[in-house]
Parts: C-alpha cells; sequence; structure tokens
C-alpha cells in the first residue's frame, strides 16, 4: 500500500515538475536515440516535432543535452539552438531563448554552453558562444551576452521610476483608429499649379 502511494506521488511530482508534455518528448527523444529501427526513429522523432509545433517551442534533436532538463512550465515558447550544450540537473522556464549568433565578425559567434545545475528564469536570453558556469542562477528577462563564471547570479538592473508633473492618458486605441485620427487631424494641402 505504502509502495502504491509512494508511487503515485512520485507520478504526481513528475507532472508538476516536468509536466505531461515535457515528459512525453523527453521519452520520445529517447527513444529515438536508443532505436536501431529508422521507422522507429522516424516514428518518434515526428512525435517530437508535433510536441514542440504544440507548444510552440524549438529543440532540435542535435542539441547536445547531458542530463535531463527540468521546465517547471512546460515547453511553452522555448528555444535552444542546435549547436547548444546542456548539462545536468537544469531548470528552464518558459519563453526562453538559448540561441546561437552567426552574424560576421561577431566577437561571440556559436552557441551557449551551460554548465550543470543551472537555473534560467522565465524570458531570459543566452545568445552567442558564452560560457555559462556551474550553478549559475540567471534571472528572469536577463540577457546574458558574455561569460558567467561558476557560482553567479545575473539580474536586470533596477527598474528606474519616471515621475511625470501631469497624469498620462493610457487609454488604448487601435492601430487603425490610430492612423484614422491621424490622417483625420493632418492638415489638408491644396495644389497649387
Amino acid at each position: 500500500m505504502l509502495r502504491k502511494l509512494t508511487g503515485s506521488l512520485r507520478e504526481l511530482a513528475r507532472n508538476i515538475f516536468i509536466g505531461p508534455d515535457a515528459r512525453a518528448f523527453w521519452a520520445h527523444r529517447q527513444k529515438y536515440f536508443n532505436s536501431r529501427n529508422k521507422i522507429i526513429k522516424a516514428y518518434h522523432k515526428l512525435c517530437c516535432a508535433r510536441i514542440l509545433y504544440k507548444n510552440n517551442a524549438a529543440i532540435p534533436l542535435q542539441t547536445r543535452i547531458k542530463g535531463k532538463i527540468n521546465f517547471p512550465h512546460g515547453l511553452n515558447g522555448i528555444l535552444i539552438s542546435e549547436g547548444a550544450v546542456i548539462g545536468r540537473n537544469c531548470t528552464v522556464y518558459q519563453q526562453v531563448t538559448i540561441g546561437s549568433n552567426t552574424l560576421k565578425d561577431s566577437k561571440k559567434a556559436g552557441a551557449p554552453t551551460i554548465g550543470d545545475n543551472v537555473y534560467i528564469g522565465a524570458g531570459a536570453k543566452i545568445i552567442g558562444g558564452v560560457k555559462i558556469g556551474d550553478n549559475v542562477r540567471i534571472g528572469a528577462n536577463c540577457v546574458v551576452v558574455e561569460d558567467i563564471p561558476p557560482n553567479c547570479t545575473v539580474v536586470l538592473e533596477k527598474p528606474r521610476i519616471i515621475v511625470h508633473q501631469e497624469q498620462k492618458d493610457n487609454t488604448f486605441i487601435s492601430y487603425a483608429d490610430f492612423m484614422a485620427a491621424t490622417v483625420q487631424n493632418s492638415p489638408q494641402t491644396e495644389d497649387v499649379g
């Protein structure tokens, strides 16, 4: 009875911390690499592609991943370059980009190499041939384009507050209405000829 309950709790924890789509993706990815049969490999590749498409994510099978990655909020909007290397026990939140830089004459061309036990917050962007050390924390919405040594935390600067003397009108106007008002308020020119 206790073993059955422990198994159920373990399954619940897996669903909470990894999510069903992420779990299915990892299972198909693992089976893709373990299979020798071309038809079965193609099936698992197709399943991976379907899961990624459904979640608006891109994690190529060529990406070197040394161990499982935790996706607490699923695969939603995650992009990982095929040239990236990701260490063991990393946690990646939604809308993260781990992208390569292929611009000519760029100082940090290439794809990121991420160490073990790295935490990457929601919306973070890691771009180019940067090296992220072990046990690094990257805060939400940070843009990383330089190497980060081990055991560091990367955060954004504190937001700056601008005080206005008058009250601002923050009413939403659609672009079409904005353009119509702009055309209507613009001075009419007459042809003099």
